[in-house]
């Protein structure tokens, strides 16, 4: 499963979204949306106002999401 999660500097959910998916061994990129301005024009214009946003092959979320998370490593480990 592809997972990308766009983050910013300084970004407390950011910073736990992240560790939450290396905590659970979950592949990811990351694009730091200050030094992506096409990327972060592509989240606002999708309506994503906030970071982190996490983009999945099985659908995508803004913010800190522990439960989303979850489910994506039980959706991995029925794969």
């Amino acid at each position: 499963m592809s997972t990308t999660i766009y983050t910013k500097p300084g970004c407390p959910q950011c910073t736990a979204t992240r560790r939450a998916f290396d905590r659970l061994g979950l592949d990811y990129r990351t694009v730091d949306i200050t030094r992506d301005p096409a990327a972060a024009q592509t989240l606002r214009d999708a309506g994503f106002l906030q970071a982190p946003v996490v983009i999945t092959d099985a659908g995508s979320w803004a913010g800190y999401r522990p439960d989303r998370i979850r489910r994506l490593l039980r959706q991995g480990d029925a794969s």
